[in-house]
């Protein structure tokens, strides 16, 4: 009992360290997975940052560049204002009005290119315009002046039509009942910074997807919710799936507003690096991974045990049936010669049938260890053997009853480890009754097995005993060694590939014990 009672406390100290180290290898690789967790999306947000700053150079430009179209749609106004006040017809003819102002305004525009148009749709007037007819001529070159001319105005006519889709044209009244539209377009130097600009933008968008620090991100126009930047694949932000793409990232980390100037503001999804969602998994990899270890450890360990105990149980057997060995040749000696004497008979017949149970018991112990040759017999016989052989040796207020089928039941068995495990369980039964009340044998068989229950009307088992009895050094008697049963366990198991283990017990009641082996 002590025995078992240690083995049974040390494993439980072995498995409260071992959870103890496990427990806190976990809390050491998730605290720095945590502080790797914390640091990554620390860098996620300064990278967020730094392209939040470059928006706002972005931002900047654009504004730049609207102040300067404003700017320049203010020059052309009033410069159409100068003009129409040098074609207004004076009053007083007599008196000529002083036009060096709005001449002077006039030449000053120098940059903005406009055309004049009239209500008849003719070319009125024209000035900054990058090309002219020589530039016709190298097209042309067969073409008389009157035709280039006439091609010149078709291209000037043509310009008003793409100007009028960029900047709304000017329409002014010169005189009554006479009507100019002015048409205009950027300069050269607002159409570079809007090339820059552009440029600007495009760069931005290309670095939040090439150097976005393997971070996947996504970049929204929130107002036109339209797809303007991603890393992610192409699979993810198609129409169909865009939209939970956008509530997954949403879930994992707060957008964050990006403005390019004006209304427009875009939203910025992005998500932890694969490498962090990795390291977050760690920690139950590592368990998994330690669990396997210790799995393999007790599976090794358990293997290596039971290899020594086998070997210990077979070299004690084996000493054991060399050591009755001796002793059995002698008092068979002994015997033949009282034959001899006058001595009453019945008393030598009895010896004789204790020694041939010594060596029976002598050949059980040499079969321990050795490859054990089963026979298929009718199990009845056996255990009726041994039945008949305890009767007269238990106390005879035990009351044995046995309950066995009629017909032969057949089972591949071998007889000598047979009669020794229904032996020590009877024996245990008797010892557990204190020689005194019933024990019972029923043998049954169910499809594919036989059952052999052994009940007793002794002591009882709690629960927890169910199995502690059948475990090496487990007894509740005083002088035990807790052998027996575990013998029993071995021999079922190991040698029959059968079963043995408590069905029933009840406190005061009486245990019941079932044999399960194989009918094939």
């Amino acid at each position: 009992m002590n025995l078992y009672s240690n083995k049974q406390t040390w494993k439980i100290v072995l498995l409260i360290v071992a959870l103890i180290t496990v427990a806190a290898s976990l809390w050491v690789s998730n605290s720095t997975v945590q502080k790797v967790s914390d640091r990554e999306r620390l860098r996620a947000k300064q990278w967020a940052d730094a392209i939040k700053k470059k928006a706002e150079l972005v931002e900047f430009t654009n504004r730049a560049f609207q102040q300067l179209r404003g700017y320049e749609r203010r020059k052309i106004k009033l410069y159409l204002d100068a003009t129409m006040e040098i074609s207004k017809v004076p009053l007083d003819l007599n008196c000529f009005p002083d036009y060096s102002f709005p001449t002077g305004i006039i030449e000053e525009n120098t940059d903005i290119p406009v055309i004049l148009v009239d209500d008849q749709n003719q070319i009125s007037s024209y000035t900054n315009i990058d090309f002219d007819t020589a530039d016709l001529r190298a097209l042309y070159p067969g073409a008389s002046k009157k035709e280039l001319n006439k091609k010149y105005e078709d291209s000037l006519l043509i310009l008003t039509t793409v100007w009028e889709k960029k900047n709304q044209p000017f329409r002014i009244e010169v005189v009554e009942g006479l009507t100019m539209t002015s048409f205009y377009t950027d300069t050269k130097r607002t159409i570079q910074l809007e090339r820059e600009r552009d440029s600007l933008i495009t760069a931005f968008n290309n670095e939040l997807i090439n150097d976005s620090k393997l971070i996947p991100v996504v970049l929204m126009a929130k107002h036109k919710d339209s797809l303007i930047a991603s890393n992610l694949p192409k699979d993810r932000t198609t129409e169909k799936k865009l939209k939970k793409t956008l509530h997954s990232l949403e879930l994992v980390n707060e957008p964050i507003k990006i403005s390019f100037g004006g209304d427009e503001v875009n939203l910025l999804y992005f998500d932890n690096s694969d490498e962090l969602k990795q390291l977050q998994f760690f920690p139950y990899i590592q368990f998994l991974i330690i669990g396997l270890f210790i799995f393999i450890g007790y599976l090794l360990f358990s293997t290596f045990r039971k290899a020594e105990q086998n070997q210990v149980w077979a070299g004690m057997a084996k000493e054991t049936a060399h050591q009755l060995g001796t002793p059995l040749s002698s008092l068979m000696a002994w015997i033949a010669l009282l034959e001899t004497q006058d001595i009453d008979q019945n008393i030598i017949a009895e010896m004789q049938k204790d020694i041939e149970r010594l060596d029976t018991v002598s050949q059980r112990f040499s079969k321990i260890g050795s490859e054990t040759q089963l026979i298929q017999s009718d199990i009845r016989v056996t255990i009726q053997g041994v039945m008949d052989y305890l009767r007269p040796r238990i106390s005879q207020k035990v009351e044995m009853t046995t309950h066995f089928e009629e017909e032969p039941i057949l089972v591949s068995h071998n007889k000598s480890l047979m009669e020794w495990v229904m032996e020590n369980i009877i024996r245990n039964a008797v010892d557990a009754m204190e020689s005194k009340g019933k024990l019972d044998v029923t043998v049954k068989t169910v499809p594919e097995h036989v059952y052999i229950e052994i009940t007793d009307t002794g002591k009882g088992l709690l629960p927890k005993q169910f199995k502690s009895i059948f475990e090496p050094g487990y007894t509740t008697k005083k002088r035990g060694w807790g052998l027996g049963l575990s013998l029993v366990k071995r021999i079922v198991k190991e040698y029959h590939k059968g079963k043995v283990y408590v069905v029933h017990s009840e406190i005061g009641k009486g245990t019941t014990i079932r044999v399960s082996l194989p009918l094939k």
